[in-house]
């Protein structure tokens, strides 16, 4: 069977566009797990449309269904789903294999069994011991509310357990063991949880939530920010006095990829937050070697360093360490799709890689494989504003965090042909 392809074009001249972002992944999946903990007290506005979301909600759908059978959960390629269900599966009653796709089978979750595991989870590895599937027997006893993790794997893990702090009969107290990775995640999960009326305490290396009852509340979820990043990217790549409006987005989000504001002033991107929204408008072009660290943000880096590529910048990157284990090991994907135009991205010193463009080609069709990882296609998607014609192998994998992405591209003067 051939593999689907997206020819994409870009006509040129400036760019005048309205972008209506879907709510964010981010926050929705947080947003579904609390819902559901709360057994509806907790309701939601803006929900997500992309897939990972849908999936979640129908998973959890499907959880509630009968606690006296055996429930296989299969969640596909959604890794925040995995890692949060693996905390909720556990809490509430009922026997569950929760399963995914052959790449979330490779993608480690040991670290947050261990320590559901440790306060008293019934928890067993129904393949490779480490990774998915799991079995799972919910509605443990808790024998211990101290957990010891480490923070520089994946934040998933230590949102999945704060998650449900609140509603252990003990309450929790994480230590974190190593630096903590993406902390504005850890941070969004508490903020939303202090939304509900959850109240903690963070100090230092441990955070402790008791147990507590929450509030009737909303939650109103913000437009994506790691959506908004493409459309920077797209600015950027863009003539001055291209502009684009992205409805709904705060400057004061809960979200970490809203430093993407900050990280495009240095590609002549302006942000004025205004009407409800922000303005993205290219006012300047600048050059010259740059340094960016995506601890906090690692979603930016693949959207950052395409459009680096794109535009002749020779550049450092640190913070990567989390890319190789997402949906696809993404700094080897980086590596050899930039090669297709004579790019380099290659690690000097231990965790800080240099972006070189020294050699850069500028063929008239280049092909872009997305290795089944929704961000590869919407990264390197502006790049057709530079290259005469773009082709993304299986598009339809953007549906994945961003179903409309294909569509919304045109309204900025981009063409596409689905072959």
């Amino acid at each position: 069977m051939d593999t689907e392809i997206l020819s994409l074009t870009h006509q040129g001249g400036c760019i005048k566009a309205t972008i209506p972002l879907t709510g964010s992944k981010s926050e929705s999946n947080r947003a579904l797990i609390l819902n559901a903990l709360s057994k509806g007290k907790v309701r939601i506005q803006n929900l997500s449309h992309a897939d990972d979301t849908t999936t979640l909600q129908k998973a959890l759908q499907i959880a509630t269904k009968s606690i006296d059978t055996l429930q296989t959960i299969d969640i596909g390629p959604a890794g925040t789903a995995m890692r949060f269900l693996t905390a909720y599966l556990s809490l509430i009653p009922g026997h569950f294999l929760l399963t995914g796709s052959e790449r979330m089978k490779q993608r480690p979750i040991g670290i947050l069994v261990d320590a559901l595991t440790g306060i008293g989870a019934n928890i067993n590895y129904a393949g490779t011991a480490g990774y998915p599937p799991l079995d799972i027997k919910g509605a443990f006893s808790q024998i211990s509310d101290q957990i010891t993790i480490r923070g520089d794997v994946s934040s998933q893990y230590l949102s999945a357990l704060l998650l449900i702090a609140p509603f252990l009969p003990n309450g929790l107290t994480l230590t974190i063991s190593s630096p903590l990775t993406s902390k504005p995640y850890v941070s969004m999960t508490l903020d939303m949880l202090k939304e509900i009326g959850v109240d903690y305490l963070w100090e230092e290396n441990n955070i402790t939530i008791k147990h507590q009852e929450i509030k009737e509340s909303v939650l109103t979820v913000e437009p994506d920010w790691s959506a908004a990043s493409y459309w920077y990217s797209v600015i950027a790549l863009s003539p001055i006095g291209s502009s684009i409006f992205l409805p709904g987005l705060k400057n004061n989000s809960l979200q970490g990829d809203r430093a993407i504001v900050d990280i495009m002033r240095h590609f002549g991107v302006s942000s004025r937050f205004e009407n409800n929204g922000v303005t993205l408008e290219k006012v300047s072009t600048t050059g010259g070697e740059r340094f960016f660290n995506f601890k906090e943000c690692p979603d930016l880096a693949q959207t950052v360093i395409a459009c680096c590529a794109a535009l002749g910048y020779n550049a450092h990157f640190t913070g990567l360490e989390t890319l190789k284990i997402k949906e696809t090991d993404r700094i080897l994907a980086l590596q050899q799709e930039l090669a297709k135009f004579s790019i380099t991205l290659n690690e000097e010193d231990l965790g800080t890689y240099h972006l070189d463009t020294t050699s850069r080609t500028n063929p008239a069709s280049v092909k872009i494989k997305t290795y089944e990882d929704h961000r590869m296609a919407m990264a390197f998607a502006p790049l057709a504003i530079v290259f005469k014609e773009l082709i993304i192998e299986e598009p339809k994998v953007v549906g994945k965090s961003y179903p409309t992405f294909w569509e919304h591209l045109a309204k900025a003067n981009f063409g596409y042909v689905l072959q």
